[in-house]
C-alpha cells in the first residue's frame, strides 16, 4: 500500500496533511526516514512509525496453500471449486486473491493475499522468481533433456522460453520423474516444454515459489499463514 494512503486511512489527516507529515521527516519505515509519499509499504511485515509511535495496522494476510487437483486458481468459478472456497469462513475476505495461477489439474504451492501490489510485483519479470515443480512424464528422459531445457525450449509456434533447470530423478521407457525450475509463467508452459522434448506430463506439482516451499505435512487442500521469517522475505518485493 502507498504510504500516504496508509496514513490517510489511519486518520493522520487529509492528503495534504499526510504529505506534510512525511516531508517533515516524521515517518520512518524499518527505522529509515521516508520522504517519498508514494513509497509502497506493508505494515504487517515492516515497522512504520509516525514520530516515535508505531502504527497499528494488521489487515494484510498471507496464506500458503497446497492446492489439490481439480481446484481452480480463481476467486470464483461457476463450475469448479476454487482456492478461495477452500478457506475457512473465518479466514475468507472479499479482497483475498491468489498470486499467479496453477492449472486445474496441477497441484501444489499457491500464495493467497489481500496485498494486491505485492502480488503484482512478485510476478513481474524483473524479479525472475524461481518456480520449481515435480513432474512425472509418460516416457524416457535422457541426459540430453538437461541441456535441452537449459538452452531455452522452442515451442511449435516459434516462442522461445527462458533457460530452465531440469534435474532427472528417475527414468524409464514408460515413466520418468524430474524437478524443473522456470522463471516465467507462460500458458501451460511446463506441459508444452516437455511436449517439445517428446513426452507428455501426466502429473505436475509446484513445490516452491521464490523463497517459499511446501512441506510434506501440508496436505492437499490445507493452508497456513506465512511464518515471521517468510514474511521477512517478502520485503524484497516491496521496492
Amino acid at each position: 500500500m502507498r504510504l500516504d494512503k496508509l496514513l490517510g486511512e489511519l486518520g493522520y489527516g487529509s492528503r495534504n496533511q499526510v504529505k506534510k507529515i512525511i516531508k517533515m521527516k516524521q515517518v520512518t519505515v524499518d527505522n529509515e526516514i521516508v520522504l517519498d509519499t508514494s513509497r509502497n509499504v506493508d505494515p504487517s511485515i515492516q515497522e512504520v512509525r509516525v514520530g516515535s509511535n508505531p502504527i497499528a495496522y494488521h489487515q494484510t494476510v498471507y496464506y500458503l496453500m497446497n492446492k489439490p487437483q481439480g481446484v481452480v486458481t480463481a476467486k470464483k468459478d461457476n463450475r469448479f471449486q476454487t482456492v478461495i472456497d477452500l478457506l475457512k469462513e473465518t479466514d475468507k475476505r472479499a479482497d483475498i486473491y491468489p498470486i499467479g495461477r496453477l492449472d486445474r489439474d496441477t497441484e501444489g504451492l499457491i500464495l493467497l493475499t489481500n496485498n494486491g501490489p505485492l502480488g503484482y510485483r512478485m510476478l513481474h519479470p524483473s524479479h525472475h522468481v524461481d518456480k520449481t515443480y515435480r513432474v512425472t512424464v509418460n516416457g524416457f528422459l535422457d541426459e540430453d533433456a538437461v541441456p535441452f531445457f537449459q538452452a531455452g525450449v522452442v515451442f511449435l509456434d516459434g516462442a522461445v522460453c527462458k533457460p530452465a533447470d531440469l534435474t532427472i530423478l528417475s527414468s524409464s521407457e514408460n515413466e520418468s520423474e524430474a524437478f524443473v525450475t522456470i522463471r516465467e509463467g507462460r500458458f501451460h508452459q511446463i506441459k508444452k516444454m516437455f511436449l517439445s522434448y517428446g513426452v507428455k506430463v501426466i502429473s505436475l506439482k509446484r513445490i516452491s515459489f521464490g523463497p517459499f516451499a511446501i512441506e510434506d505435512s501440508l496436505l492437499p487442500g490445507d493452508y497456513r499463514l506465512l511464518t515471521v521469517e517468510e514474511k521477512e522475505q517478502l520485503k524484497q518485493f516491496l521496492d
